[in-house]
């Protein structure tokens, strides 16, 4: 199955912390298809706002954004215009 996948290298001095993390996870909830975030061999569902921010994602490092599903294609456009303009 296709899944799509991009990298994204965080810009926000503050990485992703909590205002941020609640946005994406609500961003995430809008789609059915599901999304992980990875980061150093650890990876957490974007639609847990914990696990999210237990990720500890800081300023400077690249996190690879897998998302699977009927809407992957608009989910995955909306996660990474969402990076861009946020974190």
């Amino acid at each position: 199955m296709i899944m799509k996948e991009f990298q994204y290298t965080v810009k926000d001095a503050c990485g992703i912390h909590a205002r941020p993390a609640g946005l994406l996870v609500k961003t995430v909830k809008g789609f059915t298809s599901s999304a992980t975030l990875e980061k150093d061999g650890k990876s957490c569902d974007l639609r847990k706002l914990m696990a999210l921010m237990g990720m500890g994602v800081k300023q400077g490092e690249t996190i690879t954004v897998k998302v699977e599903g009927d809407d992957e294609e608009a989910a995955a456009a909306a996660i990474q215009k969402f990076l861009t303009e946020n974190v």
